[in-house]
């Protein structure tokens, strides 16, 4: 059987994780999350984490697997996933990856630069600075140095800006400059597929997902995250979704106005992932609608996919019949 993966992609509330897991059951196969928050545990209401009757319908992979405040980046993901998915395929299964984070999805399809050395001494002077100035400083000092690629960033990746900075004081060069001459050798296809709904829609979608988060409980997850005593600083809180709900828990703002804030800046994130993916070479991209059901656009990949799930179905109706 060839070595395909079908990604399944899109913007935050778009429906990504109900068409994966109508696709992983009609191939009996397993999903890997490319989602950058699901991984961590305690944090579920706010993620959008699939729910326990979900996670029971189909396996799900690197999601709910880290505490709060542990670390992990996007080569760990790539190392991850890419294991899996060799384990997929010699079970005979596709793998199915879902998820909406962009750099996660280029490192797995396209691989991420990782061979600069790092510098633990400039590493902990730019982490004094960060503290010191914030991350907005050191956004600047990438942008006085490296244009390009902190345009591609934002001051809140400031792991990324990190990165950039620490490639750019040991080789004098920008870290865009390697990466465009990184290859990842594999032998792996990927086949891309986005879903795409038209902008109103999908802010109607966000604004129903926020007022779920809310009654479901979002404003006790964050109090029993910070009960446990994980600083609200640490990277996972520091997303849509939390650090507006800290904000109320300080007296900051309202909860109205957090909510306000959640809603208006999960519209923001997901301008971005769209734009994100509107960059990425070979996407399929799938109209969506209300009317539009989960399994149909499942059943849609499948018609796409038509020759590679025959040669799947052919396989195990030879083998495992």
């Amino acid at each position: 059987m060839e070595r395909k993966v079908i990604v399944i992609v899109g913007p935050t509330c778009s429906g990504k994780t109900k068409v994966g897991i109508s696709l992983a059951q009609k191939l009996h196969s397993e999903i890997i999350s490319a989602d950058s928050r699901q991984i961590y545990k305690r944090l579920s209401i706010g993620t959008a984490k699939p729910g326990e009757d979900e996670l029971h319908k189909i396996k799900h992979h690197l999601i709910d697997f880290l505490e709060p405040d542990e670390d992990y980046n996007v080569s760990r993901f790539e190392s991850d996933s890419l294991k899996i998915i060799d384990e997929l395929l010699s079970q005979h299964k596709i793998p199915v990856v879902v998820g909406g984070s962009g750099l996660y999805i280029k490192a797995l399809t396209e691989g991420i630069f990782n061979s600069v050395d790092s510098d633990d001494d400039y590493r902990e002077e730019l982490k004094v600075k960060r503290e010191k100035f914030g991350n907005e400083y050191l956004y600047e000092e990438l942008k006085k140095v490296d244009l390009q690629s902190a345009s591609k960033m934002l001051p809140q990746n400031w792991k990324r800006v990190m990165r950039a900075l620490e490639v750019f004081h040991l080789t004098g060069e920008p870290i865009w400059k390697f990466q465009e001459t990184y290859k990842r050798q594999t032998d792996l296809e990927f086949r891309i597929f986005s879903l795409n709904w038209e902008r109103e829609k999908l802010y109607g979608n966000i604004e129903n997902r926020v007022d779920e988060m809310i009654a479901n409980g979002l404003v006790d997850e964050v109090k029993n995250i910070l009960a446990l005593g994980y600083s609200k600083k640490i990277n996972a809180l520091n997303t849509v979704g939390y650090k507006e709900i800290i904000s109320y828990l300080e007296n900051e703002i309202t909860l109205e106005r957090s909510v306000e804030l959640i809603k208006r800046n999960t519209r923001r994130y997901a301008k971005r992932q769209m734009t994100w993916f509107r960059k990425t070479k070979e996407i399929n991209w799938l109209a969506c609608n209300e009317n539009i059901s989960a399994e149909q656009i499942a059943s849609l990949i499948l018609k796409k996919c038509r020759k590679l799930v025959n040669q799947f179905l052919t396989y195990s109706q030879k083998h495992f019949n």
